[in-house]
């Protein structure tokens, strides 16, 4: 289940407020900003702070 662009225009990064960005396999959101991934879970946006992975140690496991 993928995130529409009407959905993903929306969506903010709850630390920086500034919009996201779809990862290439669609199942993470990414604020470049905060330096943060979030997953996404059964096409839910999972967007809570605590459970927010660092960009640089995401990227490492890519």
């Amino acid at each position: 289940m993928s995130i529409s662009d009407d959905f993903l225009s929306i969506l903010a990064c709850p630390i920086c407020k500034k919009p996201l960005e779809l990862s290439e396999d669609g199942k993470f959101l990414i604020s470049r900003v905060a330096e943060k991934v979030y997953r996404i879970e059964d096409g839910i946006p999972v967007l809570l702070v605590d459970e927010a992975v660092d960009l640089e140690e995401w990227a490492k496991n890519q």
